[in-house]
């Protein structure tokens, strides 16, 4: 079993079920964490600056390549 580090909820994920470097969020307080190890799974919260900015160039990154389609 694996428990929310900010709630301690039980987040019934599985090693199988994940990757590294997803992201899962807790049902009960709403806590985004990154998987960073599967075998035991090891969580770390996700920094909610980092998380945007790293959606934010995702988005730039798809508009520079829309933009090279001319």
């Amino acid at each position: 079993m694996v428990y929310c580090p900010e709630c301690e909820t039980d987040l019934d994920i599985e090693e199988d079920e994940v990757d590294e470097g997803e992201v899962v969020s807790c049902p009960e307080c709403g806590t985004d964490f990154e998987v960073i190890t599967t075998n035991p799974i090891e969580l770390k919260a996700v920094d909610e600056d980092e998380y945007e900015e790293d959606d934010e160039e995702d988005a730039d990154k798809e508009e520079s390549e829309d933009g090279d389609d001319s």
